[in-house]
């Protein structure tokens, strides 16, 4: 990587990522697999739930495992090659981090208890929105910060 503390905040998320799944796996199992943190915020819910995921976001190709499996692992293997030794836009090294830091996370899952943990659960104007983790969030932030830089060319950043 060409920014030690690009490594440094990858493997933040990362260990935050595992320790967060790791507590909610031995702390919210049945019979108590949720716990409602804000009932009825002007609309908004929230709660911490235990929720197993066997495919990719929101459940998507749960009956093809393995094909999702190793699929997961080429992405991370040329995401991280491209990462370290690409030409990548300087504006996109935190973005990139952050989304193989929540592959790497989700990938550590299914080899540790063979699915995805999930554990933020959102409602709002009684729409319940998907269950998600720490690498989801990660994820979709770095995604959503790439279409934001690809989108403005000026804001390729020369300083990161």
């Amino acid at each position: 990587m060409r920014k030690p503390w690009l490594l440094v905040l990858g493997l933040s998320i990362l260990l935050i990522d595992i320790l967060t799944k790791a507590w909610i796996y031995h702390y919210f199992s049945f019979p108590r697999p949720a716990i409602a943190l804000i009932s009825n915020f002007f609309g908004i819910g929230f709660s911490l739930t235990y929720a197993i995921n066997y495919g990719a976001a929101w459940g998507l190709f749960s009956s093809y495992q393995t094909p999702l499996f190793l699929l997961r692992i080429v992405f991370i293997l040329c995401l991280s090659v491209y990462l370290i030794v690409g030409n990548v836009k300087k504006s996109w090294y935190i973005p990139l981090t952050l989304i193989l830091a929540g592959a790497l996370g989700n990938i550590i899952d299914t080899f540790i208890y063979g699915h995805v943990v999930d554990m933020f659960h959102f409602t709002f104007f009684g729409y319940n929105y998907p269950v998600f983790n720490i690498a989801d969030s990660a994820i979709t932030i770095g995604i959503c910060w790439i279409l934001l830089f690809t989108s403005n060319k000026k804001n390729d950043v020369a300083s990161i």
